[in-house]
């Protein structure tokens, strides 16, 4: 059986180890293969999970990217074109969320995930207000104008994630550390893709914040098209670091929070993340010429490391039941 073969066999058998329903199959399966296909750190990160939730994740990936591409859709279509299809999916999101159902599968997994672990509605309005703004607005004058945008784009991806993960501890604790790890994921990618933030005519960093180390949007254009940043971007980039391991260090204390199967998955997302960041540091902020990535060797040690604490207590719970069974 070849590696496609077995990641097949691999995904049913999640499936059913979730409960889902075998007409839901496809549904779930299509969000999974956009998880594979577009979010190679954090679907690395959620083979971490145990197989009963690894569905629902997928689910709420496959939904936010789904949305992700219509927004960022590199074609003919207007500004106003995509509107009018955001629309038409928030329209049928609603009617599927009200039913209980949709013949798209993205949305039919979606629902099922949303009904199974009762996620709140609200943080899918939330964050289509978000992916709406990106048709109209290309730069952000005040943190406080982008902590607007991020709170929809990526505080509400952490707590749509919460109820699948599981909590052990204080539930308002968890959600500020849910919401926190989301910005600061958000926050890395704006700085790992500012080159190609600005192909899109957009600019995700702070207008002032900037503008203190005498950077403007034309200062960026410029790095770009030499493909190198100068000493006052650098400075600047130095400072959006700064800030974005500010929120992994809010974010931290509250792995501790979630239930211990999915501690793992979500420390080594974290932690892969937080490395892209050290990664744009090291290559003396060159996120102007190409997409700064951690390698592929380091994402599997990573990932391994922390399948192996998965084992050793998945084993250390086996062994404790089976006690106290006998």
């Amino acid at each position: 059986m070849d590696a496609g073969a077995w990641s097949a066999v691999g995904a049913r058998r999640e499936l059913d180890s979730a409960g889902v329903p075998p007409a839901l199959h496809p549904a779930y399966l299509r969000s999974r293969a956009l998880n594979a296909e577009h979010g190679r750190t954090y679907f690395l990160a959620t083979r971490l999970l145990p197989p009963d939730r690894r569905p629902a994740v997928h689910a709420l990936y496959g939904f936010a990217r789904w949305v992700d591409d219509i927004v960022d859709e590199l074609g003919e279509d207007s500004p106003a074109l995509r509107a009018e299809r955001l629309d038409r999916l928030e329209e049928r999101l609603r009617l599927a969320l009200k039913s209980g159902t949709s013949d798209h599968p993205v949305l039919a997994a979606l629902v099922d995930t949303v009904q199974r672990h009762q996620v709140d509605p609200v943080l899918f309005e939330d964050f289509l207000a978000s992916m709406r703004m990106d048709l109209t607005v290309t730069s952000y004058p005040t943190r406080t104008d982008l902590e607007r945008y991020v709170h929809g784009s990526a505080a509400v991806i952490g707590l749509q994630l919460l109820p699948v993960l599981g909590t052990v501890g204080p539930p308002a604790e968890a959600r500020d550390a849910a919401a926190a790890l989301g910005v600061a994921f958000q926050l890395t990618n704006f700085l790992r893709d500012v080159g190609e933030d600005l192909d899109r005519g957009r600019v995700y960093l702070p207008a002032d914040e900037l503008a203190v180390f005498g950077v403007d949007r034309e200062r960026l254009l410029r790095c770009r098209a030499r493909g190198r940043a100068d000493g006052p971007v650098r400075r600047a980039l130095a400072d959006q670091v700064a800030r974005a391991r500010a929120h992994y260090r809010a974010a931290e204390p509250g792995i501790a929070l979630l239930a211990p199967e999915s501690r793992p998955c979500v420390r080594t997302a974290a932690v892969l993340y937080g490395e892209i960041l050290d990664h744009v540091v090291a290559s003396g902020y060159d996120v102007f010429a190409r997409r700064i990535a951690v390698p592929v060797s380091r994402r599997l040690a990573v990932a391994a490391r922390a399948a192996g604490v998965v084992l050793v207590s998945r084993a250390v719970r086996g062994g404790l039941t089976s006690g106290l069974r006998g």
